[in-house]
């Protein structure tokens, strides 16, 4: 089964490949873009859409790090509590049975 999964991976990987080639052949007019404060040499379009793509999968590979990380730092910080209240319980039920 994983090799049925790698191959399928594998033919996806070729075909995106596949079709962002075929989109940069078809899309070679050159364009500048104008920000605010400066305007960009001119490139083709596709190179313009595919960096747009990429520049938003870093984003989000980046935003994900950051919310995993988060919640690795609330997961041990409550582990820690947890931890806590546990040899707190465990006191708790010594002193009940010596009373008792």
């Amino acid at each position: 089964m994983a090799g049925l999964q790698k191959i399928l991976i594998t033919v996806l990987v070729l075909a995106l490949i596949l079709v962002a080639l075929v989109f940069s052949l078809n899309n070679q007019t050159d364009v500048s873009l104008n920000f605010l404060l400066f305007e960009t040499r001119p490139h083709g379009v596709a190179v313009w859409i595919i960096m747009a793509f990429v520049i938003g999968a870093l984003c989000g590979l980046l935003l994900t790090l950051l919310a995993t990380f988060r919640s690795q730092v609330s997961r041990r910080s409550l582990k820690k509590q947890l931890e806590k209240a546990e040899k707190a319980l465990e006191k708790s039920r010594a002193e009940n049975d010596r009373a008792l």
